[in-house]
């Protein structure tokens, strides 16, 4: 308990120092740059493979448990569309980039602590929490709603195909993506991802900033990282929920 509490308080004190004022913009800004390269671009592959095969799955699925014919065949695409847009989008991808992103986090800010990278550069008298934290937080914020909008997209491409494999028609199916469709449900979707965005970056960040010890001590951070972030995403998930759609 007390320990949890030291934790707790770490990662505040941790926080605090993050969001001073960066001491040279310009490298501030080269920092952003890279990191939407390492964090955003390179997240996109996989982001895609995944929500292609499950909006499908999700349809075919759907398409099974709906096979009373009294049911209309648009209720399967309207059924698709709510599920990859409140929920698989927002909260199954980043809990995926959560595995990738937060432990590459993880591991490269525990690697530069246990070589002493950190340690120079603060005897350079630059704010490194600041330095190497921030410009992940947010890129992170910024480029993960642009994910989770290719996901719904992508999803809902994969989820026509799914359609098509079982006998859903593709007029059914975008009218069924398009009855009854609330704006908001993408409001709540991205409002959801930039808070898990920063649980991600945040969380990861400290795990690797308080490494101590050696390699293998980097490896431990990293799995922490990706444990806490997912439970702490599930927890906000919940919260979230109940706050945004009651």
């Amino acid at each position: 308990m007390i320990k949890s509490l030291k934790s707790i308080g770490e990662y505040f004190i941790m926080m605090r120092k993050v969001v001073s004022r960066p001491q040279k913009y310009s490298v501030f800004f080269k920092q952003i740059i890279l990191e939407l390269d390492k964090i955003g671009l390179n997240s996109v592959g996989i982001v895609i493979i995944i929500s292609f095969f499950v909006g499908g799955v999700v349809t075919i699925q759907t398409s099974i448990n709906m096979s009373n014919p009294i049911l209309p065949k648009y209720l399967i695409g309207l059924a698709t569309r709510d599920s990859l847009i409140l929920e698989f989008s927002p909260t199954m991808i980043c809990l995926i980039l959560a595995g990738k992103v937060g432990s590459n986090i993880a591991s490269e800010i525990g690697t530069m602590r246990v070589t002493e990278q950190i340690d120079a550069i603060e005897i350079m008298g630059v704010n490194s929490t600041s330095f190497l934290i921030l410009p992940k937080i947010i890129s992170a914020m910024f480029f993960f709603p642009f994910l989770i909008i290719i996901s719904m997209s992508i999803g809902l491409v994969g989820g026509w195909i799914g359609g098509h494999a079982v006998g859903v028609s593709t007029a059914d199916y975008l009218y069924g993506i398009k009855y009854d469709f609330l704006p908001y449900y993408i409001t709540y979707a991205l409002t959801k991802t930039i808070v898990f965005a920063f649980i991600i970056t945040s969380v990861s960040a400290y795990f690797g900033y308080f490494t101590k010890g050696g390699a293998i001590n980097v490896g431990v951070s990293s799995t922490k990282a990706v444990v806490y972030s997912s439970i702490i995403i599930l927890i906000f998930n919940f919260i979230l929920t109940d706050l945004l759609l009651s």
